[in-house]
């Protein structure tokens, strides 16, 4: 249960951060967790196929979804265009 709250917590900052480096058409809470886990998941991905460990803990799982959540707001912001 611990891991599940934390996702959801590392997830809302990720989101909220990306938007202050990609403008988010939306906002609120659930948007920010949204963005957030799906960019944890990308960019886990991304990080894991170019060998880069960025550690465990808080930290490393906050800059790994903030990366991926960055580049999915990017990818998003120009396939809408």
């Amino acid at each position: 249960m611990n891991s599940f709250i934390g996702s959801l917590i590392v997830g809302g900052l990720a989101g909220w951060l990306a938007g202050f480096f990609v403008k988010k058409n939306k906002s609120g809470c659930i948007w920010n967790i949204i963005i957030g886990l799906l960019g944890g998941v990308i960019g886990g991905n991304i990080l894991s196929w170019l060998n880069v460990d960025w550690g465990g803990g808080f930290w490393g799982s906050l800059g790994t979804a903030l990366f991926g959540s960055v580049l999915m707001l990017w990818i998003w912001n120009k396939v809408k265009k």
